[in-house]
């Protein structure tokens, strides 16, 4: 095969992608990917060994996280960007390595003279063909001797790792930083590397993950809602309006705040899309009006939508798909995003702003966007917002008018069999309500499913990351009813996944407890049978079937 990677839902036949990426990742770039996670295994040794003598560096704890984010799914595609992440992860090793062995001579001390490949090797070049032969060496079925579930188990914690440095870096960009996150990615990034971890080791680490996980989303929530206020119930346009335009999307406020700035008085209207929508319902982003809606759905639909956009378009963070070129020359990456031949716009220095001149300009020479559809919907249902409705949804729950709350948090995907969703939303009882996070809910928040009481029957806690959200809303619940169990309330999980942050989401969700996950459209590739009987067993994961029966099961209880 010329490349494996089967880290996301679309993983070609639910096993694996060998030839290229069903994402549309080729071989150089797969390679590319598995050989910088090799040498962020590297850099994690000397942190570990740096930290027992007081030696270290936090800016390389960082790297190894935006390393992990840039091999997310969907987020960079762009082989040349992947050889210079190459270059720095070999350089920022090599630099803590002598910090490490600095400190050790000041001990009397000095390096093991056995290092682990990852933490000493260096290429012969620096061009691509040569860093690529070696991200073959290094892959994921590069040892085909190992026994199959416990790489299933390392697999699994490695891509709730990737999850996890997404929603750690995003904290990061917003000036909150966990160090003993990181710490973790790194100490967890190796413990994949040890022969001897057991399988019941290495499921303890991958719930220690889950547990970062909720810590990371806490304090991802933290800063969103300091810097922009939390999130209010808010009307949102979906139309357009006649002008020049922005279209921004992925997951990034601060770079939609700069934005929004640079763009005042420009005559320039910004609309969000994607995972970008929730930021509409922030206090902070109303008082600039030129930020005019949101166009589109979700992320699989951008050939279309884009191309009928008309005018500039800025990917934050992730969810970039191949663009036609009929608006490549309109579309800039940011950030950590990347695809060949497609402009980016460089990160800020520190204390400045990103300069989206470039992106203005582009705007100001394009027509007005063609419009998709028009109208409005709702957002804004994140925790704060809910649980200030504690007592009227207390009160509907106990005259019966609310019966159950189904969770159908998560991703949304291309794959026909997602229609499920949709179906579910529709059949679902009408004394039953829906808290959403994540695009997963483009298959059903334009759908007019009324409301209980004056409760929206949809409650759209904003982006993926906003799953804490419902997590904090279950454990008030869980408090308020007087519950000792979280399974006790009267909360289904019906969760689509398509990548590695929705892996962490269900990490924490498992970590905190909650049974019974439908999951679905598929389960994922990376679990081996025993791993999947292990989940099955402990945790009562199940995979989804058909809407009618699901359902049915969902409105009993079960």
């Amino acid at each position: 095969m010329s490349m494996f990677c089967y880290q996301c839902q679309e993983a070609s036949k639910n096993t694996g992608c060998t030839v290229v990426g069903v994402c549309g990742k080729n071989e150089s770039t797969a390679k590319l990917q598995d050989l910088l996670i090799w040498l962020s295994k590297g850099i994690s040794w000397f942190a570990a060994r740096g930290r027992t003598v007081g030696a270290g560096d936090p800016q390389a704890d960082l790297f190894v996280a935006e390393a992990l984010f840039s091999t997310v799914t969907n987020v960079n595609f762009d082989s040349t960007r992947f050889v210079e992440l190459v270059r720095e992860a070999l350089s920022t090793r090599d630099s803590l390595r002598s910090l490490v062995e600095s400190a050790l001579k000041g001990k009397g001390e000095s390096l093991d003279s056995d290092l682990p490949a990852f933490a000493t090797w260096a290429p012969a070049s620096l061009d691509l063909d040569t860093l690529a032969a070696q991200g073959a060496a290094v892959g994921v079925m590069s040892d085909s001797s190992l026994n199959p579930d416990i790489r299933s188990l390392r697999d699994l914690l490695t891509i709730g790792l990737k999850g996890l440095a997404a929603y750690t870096d995003h904290a990061v960009v917003l000036d909150r930083q966990a160090d003993e996150i990181l710490t973790f990615i790194e100490d967890a990034l190796l413990a994949t590397t040890k022969d001897d971890a057991t399988a019941d080791e290495l499921v303890g680490w991958v719930l220690k993950a889950g547990e970062k996980g909720v810590q990371a989303m806490a304090l991802l929530d933290e800063a969103n809602t300091s810097t922009y206020g939390h999130p209010e119930p808010t009307s949102v346009n979906l139309g357009v309006k006649p002008g020049p335009a922005i279209l921004i999307s992925g997951h990034d406020l601060r770079d939609l705040a700069e934005l929004l700035e640079q763009t005042q008085g420009t005559g320039v209207n910004v609309y969000t899309h994607g995972e970008m929508l929730p930021a509409l319902a922030y206090p902070a982003f109303k008082k600039y009006d030129n930020l005019v809606g949101n166009y589109g759905g979700s992320w699989w639909h951008q050939q279309k939508e884009f191309e009928s956009f008309n005018g500039a378009i800025l990917m934050t963070t992730n969810c970039v798909v191949k663009p036609r070129e009929s608006y490549k020359g309109r579309l800039f990456t940011t950030g950590l995003v990347g695809w060949d031949d497609v402009a980016h716009i460089l990160d800020r220095k520190e204390g400045g702003q990103k300069d989206f001149s470039k992106v203005i300009e582009k705007a100001l020479a394009c027509e007005s966007p063609v419009e998709l559809e028009s109208g409005t919907m709702t957002i804004g249902f994140a925790h704060q917002t809910v649980l200030s409705q504690a007592d009227a949804v207390l009160g509907a729950i106990k005259s019966g008018a609310l019966k159950r709350f189904v969770v159908m948090a998560g991703c949304d995907g291309r794959q026909g069999s997602r229609s499920y969703f949709t179906e579910v939303a529709e059949a679902l009882p009408k004394d039953h309500i829906i808290l959403t996070a994540g695009c997963a809910k483009y298959r059903y928040n334009k759908l007019n499913l009324g409301d209980i009481g004056g409760i929206p029957r949809v409650l759209d806690a904003g982006q993926c990351n906003d799953s804490y959200s419902l997590a904090v809303v279950a454990l008030k619940l869980k408090e308020v009813l007087g519950l000792e169990d979280i399974n006790e309330l009267p909360i289904s999980y019906d969760i689509a996944w398509y990548e590695q942050k929705a892996v962490i989401v269900l990490l924490a969700l498992l970590f905190l407890g909650v049974k019974h996950i439908r999951l679905g459209p598929t389960l994922p590739a990376f679990l081996s049978p025993n791993v999947v009987k292990v989940l099955v067993e402990n945790f009562d994961i199940l995979p989804i079937t058909d809407a009618p029966s699901d359902v049915a099961a969902i409105a009993a209880g079960q």
